[in-house]
């Protein structure tokens, strides 16, 4: 554990993950993590500070864990995931006596009041309607085409359903005529509708401070889903001064004074930049680690510089390197979907073991031969990751990794 600087401040993590709390240990802030009574047995046998916390009841009790975080002298609260963004805004309201961050907090959770939110802000969103049933998404997908003027005959335009709060490509639909509708489950309303907007999709990881940012990564998706690298490729690090105006305008929209944003956009062929949403905590697919891969300095350190009221601007300026032109390489990760209805064992293809870029894997060999259906974009087995100098090289050998079968 490196010593910890009374003189800075105390943080609360919400949320369980060994690589976060591993980066946090050596971080010079005092920390304890907030997590799920499961977590308890690891965190007392390795000397983790810790408070039980159940995230998934929001009761009469919910003001309970800002007031023991505050008789602690916890000084701010820190979200690593989706779930735990809404408590966050709630504790923090009561420790910093900001009371408008829990409402801030249900923007960055309701998908359809974020896009709300970043249309008054004067940002560019697509059309988007909630659906309390499957006749509403019938109807979207008809009004939505007819808009596009689309004859009969003419392939329809698809639309985009989502789960209001869920992170990444969970509960996440595509509908391109009225009978794919039938693949979602009743339970799964109300939903987010949104239409379809063209364009390469991309995703950045901004660090806020003071209102202004402090580092912006852009991260290059191959396939949305599967694949992600950083830093970008020249063609669309081309973008970054009109990506940082999106995130200025998304700081005033959402009142940003200080955190981690997880936007994704989409940029048209005629350049201009469209607002997909955005994300108030780590973004998935490890990103942090890519991040720290490339650049070498720690992301979850720097989230807790961004969250500590007690940073001070030499420490800002000290810690990020300079974007782009810093990083030693180029850092990505595959995820893995076995290909196969019916799988025995992990075989790592000859042809990525060998590749001087790839570096490691975390996949286990599989538990049960049948592999279960996806359900809409489904989750990845886990994750392979590259390292190397060229991007244009990194964005083809993962792209690549999509016709290998890791699962045999």
């Amino acid at each position: 554990m490196t010593e910890k600087n009374p003189d800075k401040g105390y943080v609360a993590i919400l949320g369980w993950s060994l690589n976060a709390i591993d980066s946090i240990d050596r971080f010079d802030r005092r920390y304890v993590i907030v997590a799920p009574p499961w977590a308890e047995e690891y965190a007392k046998e390795h000397d983790i500070p810790y408070i039980s916390w159940n995230f998934e009841r929001i009761d009469d009790r919910s003001f309970e864990i800002a007031r023991i975080l505050k008789d602690e002298g916890v000084d701010v609260a820190i979200p690593l995931f989706e779930e735990t963004v809404e408590w966050a805004g709630a504790i923090n309201s009561v420790l910093l006596g900001k009371p408008r961050l829990m409402g801030q907090a249900l923007l960055f959770r309701d998908k359809s009041l974020m896009k709300r939110r970043a249309q008054l802000g004067g940002i560019h969103v697509g059309i988007f309607e909630e659906a309390q049933d499957k006749g509403d998404v019938i109807h979207f997908l008809r009004r939505v085409n007819q808009t596009l003027l689309k004859l009969d005959g003419d392939p329809n335009d698809p639309i985009h359903l989502k789960a209001f709060d869920k992170a990444g490509c969970l509960g996440h639909w595509v509908i391109r005529e009225p009978d794919d509708v039938e693949r979602i489950s009743d339970d799964e309303f109300p939903l987010l509708m949104e239409s379809h907007l063209d364009g390469w999709e991309f995703a950045v990881e901004a660090w806020i401070k003071n209102r202004k940012i402090q580092f912006l990564n852009i991260s290059e998706y191959v396939t949305l889903g599967y694949s992600v690298f950083v830093p970008a490729t020249p063609e669309l690090e081309k973008y970054r001064p009109q990506v940082t105006a999106e995130i200025e305008k998304l700081i005033e929209a959402f009142d940003i004074d200080f955190g981690f944003i997880h936007p994704e956009y989409f940029v048209t062929s005629d350049g201009k930049l469209h607002f997909g949403e955005v994300a108030y905590r780590p973004p998935g697919f490890n990103a942090f680690e890519l991040i720290e891969r490339a650049y070498g300095f720690n992301a979850y350190q720097a989230t807790v510089l961004m969250f500590d009221p007690k940073t001070t601007d030499e420490e800002l300026a000290n810690f990020f390197p300079r974007e782009v032109v810093d990083a030693t390489g180029h850092a990505g990760c595959f995820g893995v979907y076995p290909r196969r209805r019916v799988v025995s064992d992990l075989i790592i293809p000859e042809e990525t073991a060998n590749d001087d870029y790839f570096e490691f894997h975390e996949l286990q060999s599989p538990v049960e031969n049948k592999v279960p259906k996806r359900s809409a974009f489904g989750t990845h087995w886990g994750l392979v990751y590259f390292f190397g100098e060229d991007p244009h090289r990194m964005r083809d050998l993962l792209k690549a990794q999509e016709d290998l079968d890791y699962y045999v």
